[in-house]
C-alpha cells in the first residue's frame, strides 16, 4: 500500500482499533457454557448491515440454504458464490450480507451467499458437499463457468479453494477466477506468522483456531486432507485466484505459502497484504477506508476475468 502522512497513519490505527473494540467486547462476553446459538446470533448481530441499496432472496438449492444478493442494475448472468467465515461454526448471509451487497456492486455480478452446514452439527466433509452442490446445481440451471467465480472469507475462504480442488478432480468445468480473504488454508496452522503475529493479531490465536480444527476434523481427522486444507493439495489447473490478507495476521503465511506454492505449478496470482489490518477487515466497510479499496479490487479483479470470457 501507498505510504501514508503520520497524521493518516494515525487516523487509520485509530479507526482499526474501534473496530477492534467492537470485536472484542462480543468476544469477551463469550463464557465456557455459552451455546453455540447464542454465539451465532452474536456474531450476526456484530456484522449485520443493510445501509446498502440491494435486492436479495432467501432460497434453497438442492436442499442447501442460499441468499440471492444484487446491488442495484447488476448482471445478472455473472454469479459469484461466496462462502462466510466463522471458523466452519458461526457466520451466515446475515453476518456478511454488508460484504456480499458491496462486492456485488463492484463486481456488477449476482452474489449467492451458501448457508453451508457447520459445526459441531455438520463436520468435515458437510461444507464441501454443500459447496459443491450449490455449484454444479447452477451449471444444470445454465449458468456457464466462464460466468461463475468463488469467493470467500476466512474457514469460507479455505472452502472456496477445498471446493475448487474438489470441483478440479470431478473433472467439471471451473468458474473464471476465485477470491480468498483471510483465508484459513492450513489446519496444521504450522506458519511462523502464527508466532510473529500473535501479538498483534486481536482476534485469532493457535489455540482457538486448533480448537476450531479438532471440532471440524476430529481429533484424529486428517489435518493435511487437501479438501481442509489447501495448502497441501496440488494446486496445478486452478483459475486465476486474488488472495487478500491484513499484515497483522497470525494467518498470514497460510495466504503467502499457498500464493507462493499455486504461482510455483502454473496458476495465476494475484496477492496483496494490507499494512495495519486485521482479520477479514473488509468486512469493516463502513468505518475503513482501506476495506472499501480491497472490495474494488476484488470487483476490478473479477470482471477483469468475466470479460476475458464475454
Amino acid at each position: 500500500m501507498s505510504e501514508l502522512s503520520s497524521e493518516k497513519l494515525a487516523e487509520k490505527k485509530a479507526q482499526v482499533e474501534t473496530v477492534i473494540a467492537r470485536i472484542q467486547k462480543v468476544y469477551g462476553g463469550w463464557r465456557r457454557d455459552t451455546s453455540v446459538e447464542t454465539m451465532r446470533e452474536d456474531w450476526d448481530r456484530l456484522f449485520w448491515n443493510d445501509s446498502q441499496p440491494s435486492e436479495y432472496r432467501d432460497d434453497k438449492i438442492d436442499g442447501v440454504a442460499v441468499r440471492w444478493i444484487s446491488a442495484p442494475n447488476t448482471r445478472r448472468d455473472r454469479v459469484l458464490l461466496y462462502f462466510h467465515g466463522g471458523g466452519y461454526k458461526m457466520g451466515s448471509v446475515v453476518s456478511h450480507h454488508d460484504l456480499m451487497v458491496r462486492i456485488s456492486a463492484a463486481s456488477n455480478c449476482q452474489v449467492l451467499g451458501v448457508n453451508y452446514r457447520m459445526c459441531p452439527e455438520h463436520p468435515f466433509p458437510a461444507p464441501i458437499e454443500d459447496a459443491v452442490t450449490v455449484y454444479k446445481a447452477l451449471l444444470k440451471k445454465g449458468f456457464s463457468a466462464d460466468h461463475l467465480a468463488l469467493a470467500g472469507d476466512s474457514a469460507g475462504g479455505g472452502l472456496a479453494a477445498g471446493a475448487l480442488l474438489a470441483l478440479r478432480d470431478e473433472s467439471l468445468p471451473l468458474p473464471a477466477a476465485a477470491v480468498l480473504i483471510s483465508a484459513w488454508l492450513d489446519m496444521t496452522l504450522s506458519g511462523e506468522s502464527y508466532e510473529t503475529r500473535a501479538k498483534s493479531d486481536p482476534i485469532h490465536q493457535r489455540f482457538m483456531l486448533d480448537a476450531l480444527a479438532n471440532q471440524y476434523l476430529g481429533k484424529d481427522g486428517d489435518r493435511k486432507n487437501p479438501l481442509a486444507s489447501p495448502l497441501f493439495g496440488n494446486l496445478s489447473g486452478l483459475p486465476p485466484l486474488l488472495l487478500q490478507i491484513g499484515d497483522r495476521e497470525t494467518g498470514l503465511d497460510d495466504t503467502l505459502s499457498f500464493a507462493k506454492i499455486a504461482a510455483e505449478q502454473g496458476v495465476k496470482i494475484e496477492c496483496s497484504v494490507w499494512d495495519e489490518m486485521i482479520h477479514v477487515f473488509q468486512q469493516f466497510a463502513e468505518e475503513l477506508e482501506d476495506a472499501r479499496t480491497a472490495i474494488t479490487q476484488i470487483g476490478e479483479f473479477l470482471q477483469r476475468h468475466w470479460v476475458l470470457h464475454d
